[in-house]
C-alpha cells in the first residue's frame, strides 16, 4: 500500500512573527492534503495550499491565534486555536480569516484552495465554461437577439458581476484553441513582397530600367570606362553604385496587423479588470496571469515588424479561410459580445473565487440538451431569443438555478404533429389536485424536464386528459461511477443478501450511496405522466433501465454518461435514446397509448362506484372481470316452454329487427358476461348463467325450428351460448330486476336490455 503524509505545516507570518498552522487530514485511505508549487498554482489561479471537498481535517494554529469561525472552520470549545475544516462540497478559493483569541483583532488570512474529488475538474471547469460562452455568442449572434444596442462595459456598476464577466472573457482567451492559434500564425505568418530601394554596385546589376538608365546617365562619383567598353558609344563614364529597387518578404501584412491589434485590445481590455480588482483577490492574481500570458505574446519577435492597422480588414479571404486567422477572427467577434454578457447564474459557479465545477456542469448541460433536442425535433424554439435580455448594464443571461425557463416548439411529421417542451427547473407543485399537473406527494423540482404532447390542444388540456409525458433529467457531476448509483449486477440470492446488509451498515454511517436513484424512482412515482427519469453524470458508462417484462422503452429510468470532452461527450448515447423516444410517442398502437386512455377513463370526473358484494375473483379466465366495464344481458321469457327448451339447449335467443321486442346490438350487447333471465309478472330472479366468449350468432327461424324452439315468430335471432354450471358466487342469491336502471314497467317489462354486473349487484336481494 502507497504511504502518504496527509498532513501539511503552513508558515504564517503574523505581526511580525512566524506562526504554525497544522492541517491534518482524518482519512487514513486516501491522500486528502495537498501543496502544489507556486507556477502550478499560479497558471491555474489556486493557492498553493489544497485540501479535498467532502473530507475532513483538523488544525491547530501557535501562539494565542485562532481560526475565525465560518460555515467551513469549526472552533474548538476547549480550545480556540484548534478545530475542525469541513469543505464538505465546497470547491474552490477560500479565504480563511485569523484572529488573535484575546483581542478578537482579525491580524492575517490564509489562502486555502478546495479542489474537486474529480481529477479532471480544471479541464472539465475550462472546456465548459468555454462551451457555454461560445454558445451564448451564438445566440446573441442570431438575428432575433437584441444586440442592436450598443453596451459598454461599466466596471462601476456591479462590481458583483466583475469575475463573471471576466470568467467569460478568460474562458475565450485561455483556450487551447485561441493559443494553439496564435502558435501556428507565428510559426507560419501570412507574408508579402514588398519593393525596397536598395544601393548597389552598378557590376552587379541584373536588370537595368528606366530609373537605372537615368542614375548611369547622371549620378556622380563616376569613374572611366576603357575604350574596348561596349558602353563607350553611349557613356564616358558611369557611376560607381545606384539605388534599385529589390523584393523583400515582409509579415507586415494586413491580416497579422489585425492580430497584433486583437490580442493587444485583449491586454488593455484585461489591464481594466486588473486595475478595478483588488490586490490579493483571484480575480486580480488571474487577471495577472492573463495579461502577462499576452503581452508575452505581443513580445514575440514577429509582432514587432508588424505596424498598427490603419483598418480592419474583416473581410479578407486569410482571416475567413485561414487555419489560424481564422480562428482569431471568431474569437475577436466573440471577445466584444463576451465582455458584455452578464449572467447571474455565474454566481452559483464562482461567487467570491468559488469554483462549484457541478453547478457548471449543470448550465454546461442545459446547453448540451438544448443543442440535441433542436436538432431531433427539428425546430427552432420560440422562446430561446429570451434566453439573452437586455439589461441596465448589458446583456443578461437569464439561465440561473431555480429559476424556470422553458423553451418550446412543434415538431413536424408526416403521420404526427407534436408540441415539444424543454424545461430548466420546473417545478411540480404537491399542492396541485388531480388532474392538473403536479405531484402526487411533495413539491418536486427535477433540474431538466422534456415534455411531449399531441399539438391541437394545450399543455393543460394534455395534462387532464392523459395526453402528455414528461422525461426528467438530474445532473450529477459527483457521480464518478455508474456502480455507485445503481450497483453492481447481482445474480444470485445470497450476494443481494449481502449487498444490501453492506448498504444498510453504509446509510448507518451517512454514506448513502444510492439517493440519487432513489431520487429518479421519486420522479417517476410522483410526478404525474412522467415517462422515465433518469441521472447524467461525466463518467463512460451509459445504462438506461426499463421495466422488467415491459416490451417498450418508456416507462423506465437509468443514466446516461456525458462528459465534458472535446472529443467523445457521450451525447450520441443519449441522442440515440431520444430519438427512440420520438418514434415510440408515433407509435399509435403503444401499449403506453393503452395506459394513457385506461388512465383517463378510470381517473376522470366521475364519481366511482363501490360494490362490495361476493364476485368471482378476477384471475385466469376472469381476469378482466371489472364490474363497470362488465354487462349483463337480461332476458324475458314468455312461457315455460320457452325456459325448459332454453335451459335444455344452452341457448337464449333474441328477435333482431325494428319491433318494439327486438333488441338493437352495441358493444355491451356484444361482450355480455352474463344472462339474467326472469318471465311473465317476474321482478325476483335467481336465473343467472354465465355466456360462453365466442359471442352471439345470427340465426334464421329456419334454424330455430330445427332446433324445435316453440312457435318462432320473427325472422332473425340474436342468439348466445351459455356455461351448464352457474358459478357458485351466484348460487343461492336473487335479484330485483325492476331496481335496474334499464328496466320498463308494465308491457315493457319483457324488453331484452343491458346492465353493469355493478348495478346487477346493487340489485341484489338480501336475506
Amino acid at each position: 500500500m502507497t504511504k502518504f503524509k496527509n498532513e501539511i505545516l503552513v508558515k504564517i507570518l503574523i505581526d511580525n512573527e512566524w506562526e504554525n498552522l497544522r492541517i491534518i487530514g482524518e482519512s487514513s485511505s486516501i491522500q486528502t492534503v495537498f501543496e502544489v508549487n507556486d507556477f502550478e498554482a499560479m497558471e491555474n489561479g489556486e493557492s498553493s495550499i489544497q485540501l479535498m471537498e467532502g473530507h475532513f481535517y483538523e488544525y491547530l494554529i501557535s501562539g494565542n491565534y485562532q481560526l475565525e469561525s465560518s460555515e467551513i472552520v469549526h472552533p474548538s470549545r476547549v480550545n480556540l486555536s484548534s478545530g475542525r475544516l469541513v469543505p464538505n462540497i465546497y470547491v474552490g478559493s477560500l479565504t480563511i480569516y485569523i484572529s488573535n483569541t484575546v483581542t478578537k483583532l482579525r491580524c492575517a488570512d490564509l489562502k486555502v484552495e478546495i479542489r474537486s474529488k474529480k481529477t479532471s475538474y480544471r479541464s472539465d471547469y475550462r472546456l465548459m465554461l468555454e462551451e457555454i460562452t461560445e454558445k451564448c455568442v451564438d445566440l446573441l449572434l442570431q438575428a432575433s437577439s437584441p444586440i442592436a444596442q450598443n453596451f459598454i462595459p461599466d466596471f462601476n456598476s456591479d462590481s458583483h458581476t466583475l469575475y463573471q464577466r471576466f470568467a467569460f472573457i478568460k474562458s475565450i482567451l485561455g483556450s487551447s484553441e485561441f493559443n494553439e492559434s496564435i502558435h501556428r500564425i507565428l510559426a507560419h505568418p501570412v507574408t508579402t513582397w514588398l519593393d525596397v530601394e536598395v544601393v548597389k554596385d552598378v557590376r552587379s546589376l541584373r536588370r537595368v530600367g528606366a530609373s537605372v538608365v537615368r542614375q548611369i546617365a547622371g549620378s556622380r562619383n563616376r569613374i572611366e570606362l576603357p575604350n574596348f567598353h561596349p558602353l563607350t558609344k553611349s557613356f564616358k563614364s558611369i557611376p560607381l553604385s545606384v539605388n534599385a529597387v529589390s523584393k523583400q518578404e515582409s509579415v507586415d501584412t494586413p491580416e497579422n496587423r489585425f492580430v497584433k491589434h486583437a490580442i493587444s485590445s485583449f491586454s488593455t481590455f484585461v489591464a481594466d479588470f486588473k486595475n478595478k480588482a483588488k490586490i490579493g483577490t483571484r480575480l486580480y492574481d488571474e487577471t495577472s496571469l492573463l495579461e502577462n500570458h499576452l503581452e508575452a505574446l505581443l513580445d514575440n519577435s514577429v509582432f514587432k515588424e508588424i505596424g498598427n492597422p490603419s483598418l480592419l480588414p474583416l473581410n479578407s479571404p486569410i482571416l475567413q479561410r485561414k487555419e489560424g486567422y481564422r480562428e482569431i477572427l471568431r474569437v475577436w467577434l466573440m471577445f466584444d459580445l463576451a465582455a458584455k454578457l452578464i449572467w447571474k447564474g455565474g454566481e452559483d459557479v464562482y461567487e467570491a473565487g468559488k469554483r462549484d465545477v457541478a453547478a457548471l456542469y449543470e448550465y454546461w448541460l442545459f446547453f448540451k440538451l438544448l443543442d440535441l433536442i433542436e436538432d431531433i425535433f427539428k425546430i427552432e424554439p420560440e422562446s430561446v431569443a429570451n434566453l439573452i435580455k437586455p439589461t441596465g448594464d448589458g446583456l443578461g443571461l437569464q439561465l440561473k438555478q431555480g429559476k424556470h425557463i422553458a423553451v418550446k416548439g412543434v415538431y413536424k411529421n408526416s403521420s404526427r404533429e407534436l408540441n415539444v417542451e424543454f424545461s430548466f427547473n420546473r417545478s411540480f407543485s404537491g399542492k396541485k389536485s388531480f388532474p392538473e399537473a403536479g405531484s402526487w406527494t411533495k413539491g418536486m423540482r427535477p433540474d431538466f424536464t422534456l415534455s411531449i404532447w399531441p399539438k391541437g390542444i394545450t399543455q393543460t388540456e394534455a395534462e387532464v386528459e392523459e395526453l402528455i409525458l414528461h422525461i426528467h433529467f438530474d445532473a450529477k457531476y459527483k457521480v464518478e461511477e455508474i456502480a455507485t448509483i445503481f450497483g453492481e449486477e447481482i445474480e444470485e440470492e445470497e450476494d443481494l443478501e449481502n449487498s444490501l446488509n453492506l448498504e444498510k451498515k453504509e446509510n448507518d454511517k451517512g454514506n448513502f450511496k444510492r439517493v440519487d436513484l432513489l431520487k429518479m424512482h421519486s420522479y417517476k412515482d410522483a410526478i404525474r405522466r412522467t415517462a422515465g427519469a433518469y441521472i447524467l453524470y461525466p463518467g463512460t458508462v451509459t445504462k438506461p433501465y426499463q421495466r422488467q417484462g415491459y416490451h417498450e422503452l418508456i416507462p423506465g429510468l437509468g443514466a446516461f454518461a456525458i462528459k465534458p470532452s472535446k472529443v467523445k461527450d457521450g451525447i450520441s448515447e443519449l441522442k440515440t435514446f431520444l430519438n427512440d423516444i420520438v418514434q415510440h410517442f408515433l407509435n399509435r398502437a403503444s401499449q403506453r397509448e393503452k395506459i394513457a386512455f385506461r388512465s383517463y377513463d378510470v381517473y376522470n370526473d366521475k364519481k366511482p362506484n363501490e360494490l362490495r358484494e361476493a364476485l368471482p375473483e378476477t384471475f385466469g379466465k376472469n381476469r378482466g372481470l371489472l364490474p363497470d366495464e362488465v354487462s349483463v344481458l337480461v332476458g324475458y321469457y314468455k312461457s315455460k316452454e320457452q325456459l325448459d327448451w332454453i335451459l335444455r339447449n344452452k341457448l337464449y335467443n333474441f328477435r333482431t329487427g325494428t319491433d318494439s321486442g327486438s333488441l338493437p346490438l352495441g358493444l355491451s350487447e356484444i361482450k355480455a358476461r352474463f344472462l339474467l333471465l326472469h318471465g311473465p309478472g317476474e321482478i325476483m330472479s335467481s336465473k343467472i348463467f354465465t355466456l360462453k366468449g365466442t359471442g352471439p350468432k345470427i340465426l334464421s327461424r329456419q334454424d330455430l325450428e330445427r332446433k324445435k324452439y316453440p312457435a318462432p315468430k320473427g325472422d332473425l335471432y340474436i342468439v348466445y351460448q351459455f356455461e351448464a354450471e352457474i358459478d357458485s358466487v351466484f348460487q343461492g342469491r336473487k335479484w330485483n330486476i325492476s331496481l335496474l336502471p334499464n328496466y320498463d314497467k308494465g308491457r315493457g317489462s319483457a324488453r331484452p336490455f343491458t346492465a353493469t354486473l355493478t348495478e346487477l349487484m346493487k340489485a341484489l336481494v338480501k336475506s
